[in-house]
């Protein structure tokens, strides 16, 4: 099976904008003209445009088109900590609620970033994440389904990296993008702030012992709540 039109779309405007063709902040061409340009439906072209948008590099504004994002400051770090040892470390007690759990088909991103082809299935994780009681970030995790295909549904929700070890999966480095957005109407109810409010969002590809990449995250902290410390 090829790779579907809407990956192949989505990678020639990420190239137009790594290149420089399309620099920080300018408007793209309509949808219609860019549906034309790449010869497919407005649907397809949607497709690319929004995982393009979930990535970071493309921005929608409400009654003026799609944009550019402005470059945001890349971190590499130096190494995975799971959220229950971050917050015992802060003297806090760590719970969380699921919000989601499907297995599903990669997107564009997913299948960039884990190494995955079209046809494979990922687990996509979806958690809410609370320090005494107090909601600090929601993540959307995701994971190639074949790593996991063999543990239950409790174990992955309530202790994922516990999870991960204990079928021999040991977290290594990680890379991580940091970017700044406000607060949408889903996120206001789920984080229990407001709409508007700033938070913090968090793209991390974590990889294993063997260098490989295993999961694929997307987090938003709650800015008050939540800081990065860069050790140079």
């Amino acid at each position: 099976m090829g790779t579907p039109r809407y990956i192949e779309i989505h990678n020639q405007i990420r190239d137009r904008i790594e290149n420089g063709e399309w620099q920080s902040r300018k408007r793209l061409p309509s949808e219609r003209e860019l549906a034309e340009t790449f010869q497919v439906s407005r649907m397809t072209l949607r497709q690319a445009v929004q995982t393009l948008v979930d990535e970071g590099l493309l921005e929608r504004r409400v009654g003026s088109g799609t944009f550019v994002a402005e470059q945001k400051v890349s971190e590499r770090a130096l190494g995975v900590t799971s959220f229950t040892e971050l917050m015992a470390e802060t003297g806090r007690h760590a719970t969380t609620k699921t919000v989601s759990y499907k297995v599903t088909t990669p997107s564009a991103s997913e299948i960039e970033h884990l190494a995955l082809k079209p046809t494979d299935e990922v687990l996509v994780l979806e958690r809410l994440r609370y320090g005494d009681d107090e909601p600090i970030l929601l993540e959307q995790a995701t994971l190639p389904m074949k790593l996991v295909e063999n543990c239950t549904r409790s174990a992955l929700t309530e202790s994922l990296y516990k999870t991960l070890a204990s079928i021999g999966i040991k977290p290594g480095r990680a890379n991580q993008t940091v970017g700044a957005a406000l607060a949408n109407e889903r996120l206001s109810e789920l984080l229990d702030i407001k709409r508007g409010d700033p938070i913090l969002t968090v793209r991390q590809v974590s990889y294993d012992q063997n260098d490989t990449p295993f999961e694929y995250v997307r987090s938003y902290y709650v800015g008050e709540r939540f800081e990065f410390s860069l050790v140079r």
